[in-house]
């Protein structure tokens, strides 16, 4: 049985899974696209982001976006599976997501990119969402890998 938190009806957590799924989603498809700013309004101005590779955690919505100018660009695609929703309540809910990471460079021909040797990457995102004027955001972001490159 699925708990209803706060006298959510059903179709109102359902909704809320929906929304938080979405956003997850949309995070796949900017970052896949090498849309920083897009992926970086997906977040709070204070959260914070932990990257699955480790390293320290990145605060804020501005330090998020400067950590992501950063990167060499690379070929890319992200696989999101496993998407679990608990929602906490109608403005906030916690999600985690099975994450695959294939990744290289591009092909001297101008064909498709050569996968990288240390790819796919596998690993989780454990985040905390809340509802604000903006709509559904992370305020807390935490990528951790399950097996060593």
């Amino acid at each position: 049985m699925t708990h209803t938190p706060y006298g959510m009806d059903e179709g109102s957590r359902r909704a809320v899974e929906a929304d938080v799924t979405r956003l997850i989603h949309e995070y796949t498809w900017a970052n896949d696209a090498q849309d920083w700013d897009a992926c970086a309004r997906l977040y709070t101005e204070d959260a914070v982001f932990r990257r699955p590779s480790g390293g320290d955690p990145v605060i804020g919505r501005a330090a998020i976006l400067e950590s992501f100018l950063a990167r060499k660009p690379r070929a890319q695609r992200h696989a999101i599976a496993n998407v679990l929703v608990d929602v906490e309540g109608p403005a906030t809910a916690r999600a985690k997501s099975v994450i695959v990471l294939y990744m290289g460079d591009e092909a001297d021909d101008g064909g498709l990119p050569v996968q990288a040797a240390n790819s796919p990457l596998i690993g989780t995102y454990d985040d905390l969402c809340v509802l604000g004027e903006d709509g559904w955001r992370f305020a807390e972001r935490v990528g951790g890998l399950d097996f060593r490159p």
